[in-house]
């Protein structure tokens, strides 16, 4: 549109910047956008399940943390193509949005982390069961510090 309207008002020949040039050369038609947003949140979707049914192969670890995290990539990358890179950054922080965004961005490590602590817990409770008495010592001290 702004190339037109340049044209119309007889400014052809004015020299673009780089990132006009850019934004000019990357214009999708809305149908084009849609497509790759399906095609890319697809594809997302597809990886981040292959990726999940590694977990039951055996050594499959390796190959569920790779391809769950191109899905999950892929997936948040798809989005990029409904309205473009910067905008979408712009947009993700508003009220409507905050705290989805904000489970997406934190939430992965910060359940990463409680799952961290509740196995080492486990573990914790597991091993003081091969004690005598351990566990009903820690539980003592629990109640008398919180009452």
């Amino acid at each position: 549109m702004e190339k037109l309207r340049r044209v119309l008002s007889g400014h052809e020949d004015e020299e673009q910047g780089l990132t006009a040039q850019v934004l000019d050369a990357s214009t999708l038609s809305f149908g084009t956008r849609v497509k790759w947003f399906a095609i890319c949140f697809a594809t997302g979707i597809f990886c981040s399940i292959l990726g999940t049914a590694f977990l039951w192969l055996p050594s499959g670890l390796k190959l569920f943390a790779v391809f769950y995290t191109i899905g999950n990539i892929a997936a948040l990358a798809s989005t990029c193509f409904l309205m473009g890179p910067v905008k979408q950054l712009k947009k993700m922080f508003e009220s409507t949005r905050l705290i989805a965004t904000i489970v997406m961005l934190w939430g992965k490590k910060g359940l990463a982390l409680l799952f961290c602590v509740l196995q080492f817990l486990a573990m914790t409770w597991y091993s003081l069961s091969y004690i005598p008495f351990a566990r009903d010592a820690v539980i003592k001290c629990f109640t008398s510090c919180l009452s």
